[in-house]
């Protein structure tokens, strides 16, 4: 799995992408704590606040990992693929609910922001080299 070479275009949006992450992590951990609350669906068992503290140090996590430990940077990116799959029904509920946020406050705003989180997804996995690594896996190789 570590064998993947990226290029130089990868790395930089490999570099981006973790950036952004830790960007995203300091707003759930402080100034946009309540935004992110907004966004936690009902049916999650945890406080909301619980989950957005605990989101932000997973994207935390998953940031300095993106930007430093190279030599596992497939299953990070596989790892972020998922935790962004995972957060997506944060996305859709804001959007059913109507909820404003981030200011996302009209329901075209709110439906047009679905359509990035498959971006951020593939963006994971192509910047990290997962994205081959998945292809020469279900090929065989």
């Amino acid at each position: 799995m570590n064998e993947i070479k990226t290029s130089t275009i990868q790395n930089i949006f490999r570099i981006i992408l973790g950036l952004f992450m830790l960007l995203a992590a300091v707003g759930h951990l402080t100034f946009q704590r309540e935004e992110f609350q907004a966004q936690v669906t009902n049916w999650v068992p945890l406080g909301k606040d619980l989950v957005v503290i605990l989101s932000g140090v997973v994207e935390l996590l998953l940031g300095l990992t993106m930007l430093f430990w190279k030599k596992q940077r497939v299953k990070i990116g596989l790892a972020l693929a998922v935790f962004y799959v995972l957060i997506f029904p944060g996305n859709i509920a804001q959007y059913t609910n109507e909820i404003d946020a981030f200011g996302l406050d009209t329901d075209r705003k709110r439906f047009i922001r679905l359509f990035f989180q498959p971006v951020l997804i593939l963006w994971a996995l192509w910047s990290t080299g997962a994205m081959r690594y998945l292809v020469l896996k279900f090929r065989g190789k």
